[in-house]
């Protein structure tokens, strides 16, 4: 997958590169001989350092370890490309919900703050590091269920609610980051269903062509990146371009 809208030796960075779509995508990028440098950031499990994957840790619950990595990718000579490829459906203290009366206070902070308020501090560091003069992404792993519109089941409440808040937070990034950087692309993507470990409790239902493998996933969410326009910034994409309703 070569990301032909980026000018040569873009230079990019992934948060999450230690989950199954995280890692996939640094395979990915490293494999496009037009990316000169991926920064690699995980809180634990960090990737092996070569000459264009550089390695970095943060917490996505520490606001001070996300501006740390960003002044150390700062320092870099740039960034063209920002995926935040975090998310937690599923924990000890997680489980989705049936129905509300299964609601915990812990279990939707939990939620909260690894699906919404820790890409969004990255958002606040990272965005404004980006180039002015020239096209440049920002991209964070939403979900379809964080559609208001498209919720027809019910259930999994704080896992639904936290990305819904977290599109609404790229919609709004989205906005203000066009009046000063009016080539950005900013968006929240839909994976699909992807073989990791997220998924891995809920897959029993899924039909075999509609689960797939991380590395399908991250040269469908770059093919979808690469096609997007500044005029689509703040919406949520699905793997395949499909636009998802809020």
């Amino acid at each position: 997958m070569t990301l032909a809208s980026l000018p040569d030796n873009y230079r990019a960075a992934v948060f999450g590169a230690s989950g199954g779509i995280g890692a996939a995508l640094v395979n990915a990028l490293a494999a496009d001989d037009r990316c000169a440098l991926i920064h690699a950031g995980a809180r634990c499990k960090l990737p092996p350092e070569t000459p264009r994957v550089k390695p970095f840790s943060f917490d996505l619950q520490d606001e001070w370890s996300i501006e740390g990595a960003a002044s150390l990718i700062a320092a870099d000579a740039g960034i063209d490309l920002v995926i935040v490829a975090t998310g937690r459906l599923h924990a000890p203290s997680l489980q989705p919900e049936k129905s509300g009366r299964a609601l915990e206070a812990a279990a939707l902070n939990e939620a909260f703050a690894i699906n919404t308020i820790g890409p969004a501090l990255v958002a606040k560091r990272m965005l404004p590091l980006l180039p002015r003069n020239r096209r440049t992404v920002f991209a964070v792993l939403s979900a379809r269920v964080g559609s208001i519109s498209d919720n027809r089941l019910g259930g999994w409440h704080s896992y639904r609610a936290s990305k819904a808040a977290l599109n609404m937070l790229v919609r709004t990034f989205a906005i203000e980051q066009a009046r000063t950087h009016p080539q950005t692309v900013c968006v929240a993507l839909h994976p699909g269903t992807v073989d990791t470990r997220l998924s891995k409790p809920f897959q029993s239902g899924v039909a075999t062509e509609k689960l797939f493998t991380p590395a399908h996933a991250a040269s469908s969410l770059l093919a979808t990146l690469d096609a997007l326009t500044p005029a689509q910034s703040g919406r949520l994409f699905a793997w395949n371009g499909e636009e998802i309703a809020p």
